[in-house]
């Protein structure tokens, strides 16, 4: 007889960083009471067949210097599917223009995002590789979640490609003029974190990659070596945050829906504990600031094209950066 799948956690799934986040936001209480029913080490089947159903996938994973990247991967539905309830399988890996190649090793921490643009759906799934060869590489689950469609904006994919193959840019050190018109326009960008662990919570260790949207221009140029973003009412796990809280290592991707354009930013980031009174932000519940180290643009990178649609009507309620 096959044993069960053990699909919860007998304890908080939450490691010190998180739970030191929750603590200041005031949520701590709250998530200790859900945070072991809502978070699982198993993929219930309704996230097995969402993920095999979606043309792309978002990654977070390490480089050989222990930097956390986010990036794209794509292909027909079906290219990522669950064998069964505790691993996911994915049949592509990042190209050598990306600054994932090479990272998807036995053992590496991922974090995987599955976002559906027509329908705000979101999931997401950490854990280890332990299967890495020539077509892909799957991870064994650490942490399945839902995540709630606020502040995503619906996109339909347009029938449509891209002629050119990809092609990466020369990495530079700062925000460029073409990098900063990208960011000030984009009304959505993934985050990619680390949390190395403490010898105590080996469960919650490894990377995770998360969804930010707002308004175009909700991500503030400051200049060219830094970035502000506003940190809006969300699920209260705080994971990105916690993550940043411990290592304030960070890796986004600004994605041009349109073009198919990644714009690759690592840097390190602070988080600013103002009020939306103190940070001029409506919507604001924080502040959190990349101090940019290295950019990186990958042109063509999303091989299919996507039309702009409605808008989150949570991200109705958020306001802008005050102007001079």
């Amino acid at each position: 007889m096959t044993a069960p799948v053990e699909t919860s956690f007998a304890a908080s799934p939450f490691h010190a960083g998180e739970i030191a986040v929750q603590t200041l936001a005031g949520s701590r209480e709250a998530m200790a009471a859900i945070g072991a029913r809502v978070i699982r080490t198993a993929m219930p089947d309704q996230h097995r067949q969402f993920f095999a159903q979606l043309p792309f996938l978002v990654v977070g994973a390490l480089d050989a210097r222990g930097q956390p990247w986010a990036t794209l991967l794509s292909g027909t539905p079906g290219f990522v599917h669950s064998p069964d309830a505790t691993r996911l399988r994915v049949d592509t890996l990042p190209p050598s223009i990306d600054p994932l190649h090479g990272a998807m090793t036995l053992g590496a921490p991922i974090g995987i995002l599955g976002l559906e643009p027509s329908t705000r759906r979101r999931n997401r799934v950490n854990g280890p590789v332990v299967e890495a060869d020539a077509q892909g590489f799957a991870i064994r689950v650490a942490q399945s979640f839902g995540n709630c469609p606020q502040y995503i904006r619906k996109r339909d994919i347009s029938p449509d490609g891209h002629d050119e193959a990809p092609r990466a840019e020369p990495a530079q050190t700062s925000l460029d003029d073409d990098a900063r018109w990208q960011i000030a326009s984009a009304d959505t960008f993934f985050v990619a974190t680390h949390y190395a662990g403490d010898g105590a919570t080996q469960h919650s260790t490894g990377a995770d990659v998360s969804h930010r949207g707002g308004k175009p221009g909700f991500v503030l140029v400051e200049d060219a070596h830094t970035l502000t973003w506003p940190d809006f009412r969300g699920n209260a796990f705080y994971n990105t945050l916690g993550n940043l809280h411990a290592n304030p290592r960070a890796g986004l991707v600004f994605v041009d829906f349109a073009s198919g354009d990644f714009l690759h930013v690592a840097g390190d980031a602070e988080i600013l504990w103002q009020d939306e009174a103190e940070s001029g932000f409506e919507g604001a519940q924080r502040l959190v600031r990349v101090y940019v180290r290295e950019v990186r643009r990958v042109r063509g990178a999303l091989p299919a094209r996507w039309r702009d649609g409605e808008t989150s009507p949570s991200v109705e309620r958020t306001g802008a950066w005050p102007t001079a």
